[in-house]
């Protein structure tokens, strides 16, 4: 049995959006149980900041991750993948009737057709291994709704419906799929919402959630590491919400 001194050891990550935020919680948490671990991220700068944090294990690519060119570029360049996690995302909050479509095909690039490049990009690889963990980062709105998102929960109903399906295709090779759903995660992401939306919007989102409170980057990073992990090996296409029981406050 793979205990938790090695259940990441040596496998390799690449980590979507990994600069900040969710993303960089995962990061952390995948490099300090030993996983070597490429950030993919267009903000080179913050990227670099935390591979120089988090030592040796972690490096860093700067890559538009709607170009699946340039994404199966990059992967070829860092060798074989063990794990995938797609965290990559942005929201845009205006209620729909006030989007463009230039605006639905910036949120879907970003939120869903990025997850299918890089899934894409490593899908052969772990095929060809036999291994292969691929987590992706959805939302508490995709089964939910929300307010002024509408576009941003489209995509990430799509993250999770895609999961589902890869996780059918890829189970007889080995790997497995699965889909974390946040809910309200303490980033700087969500204080600039709070920062425009008032201590209202605040009290509202920790109200929502059974636990009364916000949760961390960290509370995220914990569950991708077990999906991610060699231990995870009989858990595939599930949905797992960390959102301090949101998902059953609304219900």
């Amino acid at each position: 049995m793979t205990g938790l001194d090695d259940r990441l050891d040596g496998l390799r990550a690449v980590v979507t959006g990994g600069a900040k935020g969710i993303g960089a919680g995962i990061v952390r948490r995948l490099a300090r149980e030993g996983t070597h671990v490429l950030i993919l991220d267009l903000d080179a700068n913050a990227a670099q900041d935390l591979a120089a944090e988090c030592g040796h294990l972690v490096s860093v690519a700067a890559v538009d991750l709607t170009d699946l060119g340039a994404v199966n570029s990059v992967i070829a360049d860092h060798g074989p993948v063990d794990i995938a996690v797609n965290n990559a995302g942005v929201d845009q909050h205006a209620f729909f009737t006030r989007t463009t479509p230039d605006d639905w095909r910036r949120l879907l690039a970003i939120n869903l057709e990025a997850v299918f490049a890089v899934t894409h990009a490593v899908l052969p690889g772990m095929q060809a291994a036999g291994f292969g963990r691929i987590v992706n980062i959805a939302s508490e709105a995709a089964r939910l709704g929300s307010r002024g998102g509408a576009v941003y929960a489209a995509a990430k109903g799509g993250v999770v419906a895609f999961t589902k399906s890869i996780s059918i295709e890829n189970a007889r090779f080995g790997i497995t799929a699965n889909c974390v759903m946040p809910g309200p995660i303490d980033t700087p992401l969500l204080r600039s919402a709070v920062d425009k939306g008032g201590e209202g919007l605040l009290k509202a989102m920790e109200g929502a959630t059974l636990l009364g409170r916000l949760g961390t980057p960290d509370d995220v990073a914990a569950a991708v590491a077990f999906l991610a992990s060699r231990e995870a090996g009989y858990v595939t296409g599930e949905v797992l919400g960390v959102s301090g029981g949101m998902g059953v406050a609304a219900g």
